[in-house]
């Protein structure tokens, strides 16, 4: 079974996700600890759920380094398999991303390379992109950059504000990201520190109102079958 640690900064909507699809898939994980780097809502949430939280404050350290090591420490401690981040605000250092290299995943509001950083459905509506979605990457020491796991695109409508857009963007999601968890589960995807080999590029292990949503928005990476 699958040990996860996820690391969120705020409302933890993908992290209630993981969490809700784990109990109604069925799915062979579970989630060892919910870490924040501040109070926040994701985590009464999450202790609400009976899910283990552990906020690290970074104020509470001298620097970053320092608060890396205790995040890393923590995520030890809890032997989790895989860190999952989701909504974590905060830049990661080259050692705690050299220590989860391989295991270090994050989910991002864009299909990458395009829109890294912030503001990503106002910069795709401002750049009068036609295509938009989310990416599921491993992390490496650059920003929002690293192999990529899995994406899921939509069509930018013209009425599209950018709150809008970010609805839609979540719902995909709400979806991708149980998805990739489900895939490492069942061994359809082996993660390596720099590197991601699908065994399987077919949605048929995922419950079937999955696949319905995923199916004509898939975006595989291009990588060679194991």
């Amino acid at each position: 079974m699958i040990r996860l640690a996820i690391l969120i900064s705020g409302r933890g909507s993908n992290m209630l996700c993981l969490a809700d699809a784990i109990e109604n898939y069925k799915i062979e994980a579970s989630v060892a600890l919910v870490i924040s780097n501040k109070d926040c809502d994701g985590i009464a949430l999450a202790a609400a759920r009976g899910l283990a939280t552990k906020v690290v404050k970074r104020s509470d350290f001298d620097n970053r380094l320092a608060h890396d090591a205790a995040i890393a420490s923590a995520i030890e401690d809890c032997h989790a398999d895989y860190v999952f981040m989701a909504g974590y605000m905060a830049i990661l250092g080259t050692v705690f991303v050299d220590q989860f290299a391989g295991k270090l995943i994050n989910i991002h509001p864009s299909l990458l390379p395009a829109f890294k950083g912030l503001d990503t459905h106002q910069r795709a509506i401002d750049a009068g992109v036609k295509t938009h979605g989310v990416s599921i990457h491993l992390v490496n020491a650059a920003l929002d950059d690293g192999p990529l796991i899995l994406q899921a695109s939509l069509a930018v409508a013209e009425t599209d504000t950018a709150k809008i857009l970010a609805g839609r963007v979540l719902q995909l999601e709400h979806q991708i990201y149980p998805f990739v968890l489900l895939s490492l589960a069942a061994q359809n995807v082996t993660l390596l520190s720099d590197e991601v080999i699908w065994h399987a590029k077919m949605l048929t292990s995922a419950p079937v109102d999955m696949q319905n949503i995923l199916a004509h928005c898939v975006i595989w990476p291009e990588c060679d079958l194991a």
